[in-house]
C-alpha cells in the first residue's frame, strides 16, 4: 500500500488522540485541494501492512490511542489494503473516520463494503473549494458525515456539536505539515 505520512497525536480530525494515515493517490484532483502532493502514487510511499501494523503497535505501547483517521489523497483506491490493516489493528480502536471524495452510494464494490464495515464515521464527497465555508470536520458544505456504527452516535454528535475546525502542526523532516480542515484561501 502507498501511505504518504502518518501522524501521531492528531486531535483536530475526530475525537481524542488518533493515529492520522494519509493514504497516496487520487483520481478526483479537486481544485483547491490541501493535499495535491498525494494525488500520485510514488514507490517512496510503498510499504506493507505489517510495517504499518508495527508502526501502529509502537506507538500504542506508550500512548493512548482514541482512534484513526484515514484520509489522504483517497483511501478508498486502496480500499482492500486498509480494510486487510483494520482488521490486524482493531484490538486498538475501531473508532476509524475516513475521508473519501466518493460518494457513499458509488462505494458499492466488494472491496468497498468490506471497508466500510470497519468504519465508523465516513466523510465522503468531493471537495468543492466554491463551498468551502468553513464546515465542521469538512472541506465543503456538499460533503456528508455518515455515523455508520451506531454505537459511536453519541460520541461523534457530541464531538460535532461542541468543536470547531482547528489545524495542528507537526514538524517532519524539518519541513511543517499542517493538519485540519482549512479554510477557503489557506496556502502553505
Amino acid at each position: 500500500m502507498y501511505i504518504a505520512r502518518i501522524l501521531y497525536p492528531v486531535r483536530v480530525l475526530g475525537p481524542g488522540n488518533r493515529i492520522g494515515i494519509w493514504f497516496a493517490g487520487c483520481k478526483h484532483r479537486c481544485k483547491g485541494c490541501s493535499n495535491p502532493e498525494l494525488w500520485s502514487i510514488n514507490e517512496k510511499y510503498f510499504v506493507t501492512i505489517e510495517q504499518v501494523e508495527r508502526l501502529i503497535r509502537s506507538v500504542a505501547t506508550e500512548n493512548e490511542i482514541d482512534g484513526f483517521t484515514i484520509t489522504g489523497g483517497d483511501p478508498m483506491e486502496q480500499a482492500s489494503e486498509i480494510a486487510d490493516l483494520l482488521e490486524k489493528v482493531k484490538d486498538i480502536s475501531e473508532d476509524v473516520m475516513l475521508y473519501t471524495g466518493y460518494e457513499i452510494a458509488e462505494l458499492t464494490s466488494d472491496m468497498h463494503t468490506k471497508l466500510l464495515d470497519k468504519v465508523a464515521v465516513l466523510i465522503d464527497g468531493r471537495y468543492e473549494e466554491d463551498l468551502n465555508d468553513n464546515s465542521f470536520l469538512r472541506g465543503s458544505s456538499n460533503q456528508t458525515i455518515h455515523i455508520l456504527k451506531k454505537q459511536y452516535s453519541d460520541k461523534y454528535h457530541n464531538y460535532i456539536n461542541n468543536n470547531q475546525n482547528e489545524i495542528q502542526n507537526f514538524m517532519i523532516n524539518n519541513e511543517v505539515v499542517s493538519v485540519g480542515i482549512h479554510k477557503k484561501d489557506f496556502r502553505f
